[in-house]
């Protein structure tokens, strides 16, 4: 990518789209965690430990290209993206779980990230590969660029909670237009190959979605969590931060390759999700209490 895109342009579109997140947070929402242990345990195991072994297993059974297998284990291994609130509200979820579960996973993505990914780093071995998370700097980076935005969106919205309010409409916007810029701009990138990676990663991508929106609905419902909430579970755990994804591939691990999973899994997530919201809401529940 163009330096200034990748220098600037990248922190910057994450710390918008991480900054709305924070707008729409209280302290509040994080003691949500005692008040519904049952359903954030349940999602945070399913997206924090089922997630990674899926996808660790499809990479692995589909024998992807060694980059784009540690791409698609970043993918993994990053927190669910802020449109999942959306998508439960429209397919009547539990909008304040997603909120707690985006905010807790954002938290603990700046340690399990750089695990997954060191994992797959020294798994796959793919050429051109770096390190993150044993290496303090880069541990500061994806620090800053994932808490330091939610942090300072909170104290805004804790200070003027009515600027907070008008704000989180254009934030929203801002951020899917973001979104859809960061996408646009890897596959841009990476033009002349990006034939041959849509072939290469296209399946797993289509794939692994489904199987995350699957595990995220069916997981929580076979442990007695309630259908709203196993709802949320479902968007929560099928639509990944791709723009942190994206972000961390290309300038802390320096490779636009690596980035491509994220943005392949950024346009097919969107009408995975829409088709198994109206399966849900049309077919019923498909899980007896």
């Amino acid at each position: 990518m163009d330096s200034a895109l990748t220098s600037v342009g990248l922190p910057v579109a994450l710390a918008v789209v991480m900054f709305g997140l924070g707008l729409s947070l209280v302290v509040g929402d994080f003691a949500r965690i005692a008040r519904e242990p049952r359903a954030v345990a349940v999602a945070l195991a399913t997206q924090l430990v089922l997630l990674p072994l899926v996808c660790f297993g499809l990479v692995t059974a589909l024998g992807l290209d060694p980059l784009l297998a540690v791409g698609m284990m970043l993918l993994a291994a990053s927190p669910g993206g802020t449109t999942a609130n959306l998508f439960s509200h429209l397919f009547r979820g539990d909008v304040a779980l997603n909120i707690t579960l985006t905010a807790v996973n954002s938290v603990l993505a700046v340690a399990t990230l750089p695990l997954v990914v060191n994992f797959a780093l020294a798994w796959f071995e793919p050429i051109g590969g770096g390190g993150v998370g044993l290496e303090f700097g880069k541990v500061a980076q994806v620090f800053a660029i994932v808490l330091v935005p939610v942090v300072l969106g909170m104290l805004v919205r804790r200070w003027s909670p009515s600027f907070a309010e008008r704000a989180d409409k254009p934030v929203r916007i801002i951020s899917a237009v973001v979104l859809f810029a960061v996408i646009v701009g890897t596959i841009v990138a990476e033009r002349e190959n990006i034939g041959t990676y849509l072939a290469d990663v296209g399946v797993v991508a289509v794939l692994f979605c489904a199987c995350s929106l699957a595990a995220g609905y069916f997981v929580p419902r076979w442990a007695r969590v309630g259908r709203r909430q196993a709802v949320a579970s479902a968007f929560e755990v099928g639509i990944h931060n791709s723009t942190l994804a994206i972000t961390v591939a290309v300038t802390v691990l320096g490779s636009e390759q690596l980035a491509v999973p994220a943005a392949v899994y950024g346009v097919v997530m969107f009408p995975l999700a829409a088709a198994a919201g109206y399966l849900l809401t049309r077919v019923g529940d498909p899980v007896a209490n």
